[in-house]
């Protein structure tokens, strides 16, 4: 299966082919919903762009072993602006996933999962455009 997208220039500059479809499975990790307690997770890094200041993890399901990309944003000087976005990223796409491009490989998927404080749900499936700034 050919790689859905390839960074040219800068690690900050990424462009997808086409929109990136993910099959559901059933698992619970697909669920919008889900509970921390069932991923192991690792801090990829902090995406400064626009002064977001973005906390960017990698999980993966304890269950399944889907490997998530996890995008974390709040404005502490505004209340009810904690947002978070998750969407699944397969193995070989994984490497070139950096806190700067997540958003944007995000914004591909076919569909992710997101919640918070903003948007004053616990959860639900999204697509397109991320609302980070």
């Amino acid at each position: 299966m050919p790689s859905y997208f390839s960074i040219f220039g800068s690690v900050n500059q990424l462009q997808f082919l086409s929109m990136i479809k993910i099959q559901k499975i059933g698992c619970s990790c697909e669920k919008p919903a889900s509970n921390y307690t069932e991923y192991r997770s690792s801090e990829l890094g902090i995406d400064h762009t626009n002064g977001r200041y973005a906390e960017v993890s990698i999980q993966q399901c304890k269950l399944c072993q889907r490997i998530w990309i996890h995008y974390l944003v709040e404005f502490e000087h505004y209340s009810k602006s904690g947002r978070w976005y998750k969407g699944i990223v397969s193995k070989k796409d994984r490497p070139n996933i950096t806190p700067e491009n997540a958003v944007a490989y995000l914004e591909s998927l076919e569909w992710y999962v997101y919640g918070g404080s903003y948007f004053e749900s616990t959860g639900t499936f999204g697509q397109g455009k991320l609302q980070v700034d």
